[in-house]
């Protein structure tokens, strides 16, 4: 065993102590629960001035499951619906493991009432290729969520426009990075959505994106006296929750809403972020 793997089961040992009790129950029945609304403002270096104030509500991992039903996910889109956006982003993981029927039937059930000016764009991640990547796309059509999966969508104001692009998954090696700077025009702010979080230190030597919006991570569901965040995943150890800035770019990782065993929250609410972007 290595210093780094002793210290993690260390820190792991210490968290689950502190989840005896009434710990246990707050950490399985309340917070995962708690949703909480960040609010946050960010100034893009090439935003146009006919996009400042600009309010995009980006959320992530739904783990749609029997304990995320059609009611839960339903209360997620009523709240982002309440935030006024002019646009949403959906960051991947739709589902959560085979057999996926009854999951895709409550994610049609409650994804088609979210309403925002601009609708509502996405990217599959890593959950959704292991499981039927081709029923996933199929339900965003369906629910008419626009799939930016290595694709650029172009919102204009007058002569001035905004860049929404998406890559699909990179730990499945499906991100196709070259293909969306072929159709992303030179001119105008670009946000990226990108599934997993630490694929940002390649999107930035591009030097071409303002800001990546990732999630996957959960935020690591539990997060330690200390800041520690004992458990991440492969591609989300260097973000994993909150903004970050990587290069000319900015890079905001959402804690996600749904969970994946252990299925616990601990210091870690899921979120739901509505950016405010500025112009400098």
């Amino acid at each position: 065993m290595t210093r780094r793997q002793f210290l993690r089961l260390l820190a792991v040992g210490m968290g689950g102590a502190a989840l005896t009790g009434g710990g246990w129950l707050y950490a399985t029945q309340i917070e995962p629960y708690w949703l909480e609304i960040t609010e946050r403002e960010i100034v893009l270096p090439r935003l146009p001035r006919a996009f400042d104030g600009y309010r995009l509500a980006h959320f992530s991992d739904i783990h749609a499951d029997s304990g995320m039903n059609a009611e839960r996910i339903r209360a997620v889109c009523e709240a982002v619906n309440a935030l006024r956006p002019d646009c949403i982003a959906i960051t991947g993981d739709f589902v959560s493991r085979l057999p996926i029927q009854a999951q895709i039937a409550d994610l049609r059930a409650a994804l088609p009432t979210l309403r925002a000016t601009d609708g509502v764009v996405a990217v599959l991640g890593n959950h959704d290729h292991w499981t039927s990547r081709t029923s996933v796309r199929r339900l965003l059509a369906e629910c008419g969520i626009v799939n930016v999966s290595n694709g650029v969508r172009t919102l204009t104001r007058g002569a001035e426009s905004l860049h929404l692009c998406g890559v699909d998954d990179v730990w499945e090696r499906f991100n196709r990075l070259d293909e969306v700077l072929a159709k992303l025009p030179t001119a105008g702010a670009a946000v990226l959505l990108a599934h997993e979080p630490d694929y940002a230190d390649t999107v930035a030597r591009v030097n071409r994106f303002d800001l990546q919006l990732s999630g996957h991570t959960h935020g690591g569901q539990v997060v330690l006296p200390g800041g520690q965040r004992p458990i991440l995943p492969y591609l989300g150890q260097k973000y994993p929750a909150g903004l970050y800035q990587v290069g000319a770019m900015q890079v905001y990782t959402t804690r996600g809403i749904g969970m994946v065993p252990p299925k616990i929250r601990l210091n870690c609410r899921p979120e739901v972020a509505i950016l405010t972007l500025r112009t400098p």
